[in-house]
Order: C-alpha cells, then structure tokens, then sequence
C-alpha cells in the first residue's frame, strides 16, 4: 500500500513539474515587474531678447573735472546710441563708480615709502533691452564709431534670451513623456508583455545649449547665453507597470 502511494506522489510530482517547466518556456519572453524608460524632447528655437552692456571712463586729478568730462561723455554716447535706434526705454545708465588711482613709490635701494595719488577713475556703465535682437547686434558691432568722438567705449558681447521659455518648457515636458511612452510600448511588445498602469515619473534636468555647438551637458543645467540659435532639451524617466 505505501509502495503504491509513493509511485502515485511521485507520478504527481512529475506531472506538476512538467506542467511548471512547459509555462516557464512557454512565458520565458514575458516581463514581469516594471519597465523604466527615458524619454528625449527637443527644440530649436531663436532667442527673442539681447542684453547688451558696455562702459566708458575718465580720469582727472580733479574729481569735479572727471565728473563734468564723464557727463559729457554720456551725453554723447546717448545721442550715438539714440540715432541708432535704441529708444529712452531700452537704454539704462547704471550709477558712477569712482576710485582713486595710485601706484606704489620705493626708495633708490627697493623700499617700499607709500602710495602715489595719480588722480580718480569714474566709470559708468550702460546697458540696453531689447526685443528687436538684429538692431541692438548691429548697434554693438559698430559701436567703434565712438572713437572717432574722442571716446573711449569698452563693449562686452551681448547676450541672448528667450522670454517663452516657460510655454516651451511645457510643449518639450510633453514630447519628452511622449518619446518615453513609446519606448515602454515597444519593449512591453517585443517581451510578450502589455503596458500597465504609469507609475511614477520624474523630470530630468533642462538644458539650453548653442546650436551646433560642442557644448557637453551638466549635471546642474546648462543654460547658453552666448548664442543666439539655440536648442533646448528635457529628459523625463518614467516606470511602468507590466501585465
């Protein structure tokens, strides 16, 4: 009796096994668990504002002096910038700084005896905010015109910025969980599995870089001020279930 009980449970057990091993191969395919997905959204876009600085200075040994010959200069830096094109309420004069000049005096044998007052340096800055980008970049490439009024202008490259950038945030976020979609499809499909529930997603770092440029991305962001065509880029990872 317990010889025909044993052959019996051991003639279960090899069905139950067979029957285990035949799904296995026959699910081997399929995913169980998750799938994480990174999904890319791109966009070129062109910048619709230009910052642009400069600053000029005189030097006199007489502070009042400077000053007159400083306000002169504004004077005629306005007028330039005013023909140009540039408008009263693009163009901002930032306050005067003012320094004393000096340089070390020493001794016949090397010692160092106190500072010599060589006169004071005022300088003031200017900077202008526009939206018609192509007048203010013309504006600075020939702003060199100044030297032949007798001043000396010193102008940094401008820089470029787009005020849609939130809107174009948005429409990148949604290409971006888009793209990611799609790939967690694709691998669901080609693994025998079905797309489940979403279950978390989470956005990656924004990035603005010059267009066809060489510029690598960072860990904190990347935002181009330099150029004026640029391309922005957004990452979203997302988890989904597998059925």
């Amino acid at each position: 009796m317990k010889q025909n009980v044993a052959a019996i449970l051991f003639s279960l057990a090899i069905i139950i096994s067979s029957f285990l091993l035949g799904n296995a191969f026959m699910n081997r395919n399929k995913v169980d668990g998750t799938i994480s997905v990174t999904g890319l959204g791109k966009a070129d876009f062109t910048s619709d504002l230009i910052v642009w600085e400069g600053f000029f200075s005189r030097e006199n040994s007489n502070l009042q002096q400077a000053y007159s010959d400083l306000e002169k200069d504004k004077k005629i830096i306005s007028e330039y910038l005013l023909s140009k094109g540039i408008t009263s309420k693009e163009l901002v004069f930032n306050a005067v700084n003012s320094r004393k000049n000096t340089q070390g005096k020493y001794s016949s044998d090397g010692k160092y005896i106190g500072d010599e007052f060589l006169g004071f340096i005022l300088t003031q800055s200017l900077q202008i905010d526009s939206n018609d980008v192509e007048k203010v970049e013309n504006v600075s490439r020939e702003i060199t015109e100044l030297l032949n009024k007798g001043i000396q202008f010193y102008s940094n490259a401008p820089r470029y910025y787009y005020t849609k950038l939130a809107d174009l945030k948005i429409e990148m976020i949604s290409k971006a969980t888009s793209d990611a979609k799609t790939r967690a499809e694709m691998i669901a499909k080609n693994s025998g599995g079905k797309l489940g529930d979403l279950i978390s997603a989470k956005m990656g770092i924004f990035q603005i870089t010059g267009q066809n440029s060489n510029e690598d991305f960072s860990w904190g962001g990347t935002y181009n001020t330099e150029s004026k065509e640029k391309t922005a880029s957004i990452t979203m990872k997302l988890d989904y279930e597998v059925d």
